[in-house]
């Protein structure tokens, strides 16, 4: 049978992740996984209770739009649930907000390395891109400010993934009141945010000045529940309600629902991550730059992007061999072969990334 395919369709390449599955490895209990930037505790515990007690949801319908858990969601976060929308995944939102709005006369800003899936899911719908490469976007304001003059959109990290670079408040505003009064939309991903120990330097209180703005976040990092897949979307009712409009019926399963609620209860779990993210960062970013072959970006969240003489493909390859996992970055538009990325996680482990980067640098 012969079909036909728009090109921005059969052109469409999915993007490459870290994990266990993505990296081409099977499970196995002995591997540390570095590659994954989800909280290093893991998932709370009541998230783990409320699962076993509501198995018998897996015979029943999930509720379509989430209300339970955007209820708890608007408490959380101090707005209401009319601005909040829910998806199978961050992702799954990034997607769904561009096939809402974006169209092949689009014209999309991405600052460059970060996350593939703002290029995929604009590519997909056939937009234009215009890169601007930045390994610290606070150096590069005026220059995106001035992107803006045609723009329709421009997608933001904050912290960025995979450089870890956390934008100031401060600059943030500055690029949200540009594009504001360019009229182009501000996508802000701030599925890392409340990773960062230091501060907080959220838009949240913000949404309702500027109905330009669309906030990302992501209970796979912050409360470790990637496997169950929650993203949300924070903005002003009328983006919502387009949002709550175009997505597909029941795309977040009931236990997933569930655990989510849970989760947001468990403050003191998250507390608990920020103060570990704290403190292993400063002992991973001192001990890793001490070992010849590697330089550290200033990271302000749960994971590091390290500079390697080596080849970041062979540094892989041969931390697989001690079972330990990291992300190869050559895959971001905007680095090289020279790029790995590694999330924080618990310092027993961490001192094993250490020693074995040590070993690899000895024997190269």
């Amino acid at each position: 049978m012969k079909f036909r395919l728009e090109r921005n369709i059969s052109d469409h390449i999915p993007v490459p992740h870290g994990g266990i599955f993505s990296s081409g490895l099977q499970i196995d209990s002995k591997i540390i996984d570095f590659s994954s930037n989800v909280n290093p505790l893991g998932s709370p515990a009541s998230v783990k209770d409320v699962i076993r007690k509501n198995m018998d949801l897996l015979s029943v319908y999930p509720d379509p739009n989430s209300l339970k858990l955007r209820n708890d969601l608007a408490k959380y976060i101090g707005i209401t649930k009319d601005q909040i929308v829910v998806g199978n995944g961050a992702t799954e939102i990034i997607y769904n907000f561009c096939t809402a709005f974006l169209n092949k006369k689009s014209l999309v800003v991405i600052p460059i390395p970060t996350f593939g899936e703002y290029e995929a899911a604009t590519t997909l719908r056939g937009a234009k891109i215009s890169y601007l490469r930045t390994m610290n976007l606070n150096k590069n304001i005026s220059q995106l400010q001035d992107s803006f003059t045609k723009a329709d959109c421009s997608f933001i990290c904050n912290p960025n993934n995979p450089t870890g670079i956390l934008i100031s408040r401060k600059n943030m505003l500055k690029i949200l009141e540009a594009a504001y009064d360019k009229s182009t939309f501000m996508f802000v991903d701030e599925c890392f945010i409340e990773l960062v120990p230091k501060s907080n330097e959220s838009l949240v209180t913000y949404l309702k000045e500027f109905d330009n703005l669309f906030i990302l976040r992501s209970l796979t990092k912050s409360f470790g529940l990637a496997g169950l897949r929650i993203g949300y979307g924070l903005a002003s009712e009328k983006i919502i309600d387009v949002l709550l409009r175009i997505k597909i019926p029941w795309n977040v399963n009931g236990l997933a629902q569930k655990a989510a609620s849970a989760a947001l209860s468990s403050i003191s779990h998250l507390n608990k991550t920020r103060q570990l993210v704290k403190r292993e960062l400063e002992f991973m970013t001192a001990s890793i730059s001490k070992i010849s072959g590697f330089t550290c970006y200033d990271s302000s969240t749960n994971f590091i992007l390290i500079k390697s003489k080596m080849n970041s493909k062979m540094v892989q390859k041969k931390l697989i061999e001690k079972k330990i996992l990291v992300r190869d970055c050559s895959t971001f538009r905007g680095l090289d072969n020279k790029f790995i990325r590694v999330a924080i996680r618990t310092h027993k482990e961490n001192v094993k990334l250490v020693r074995a980067l040590e070993e690899i640098c000895q024997k190269h």
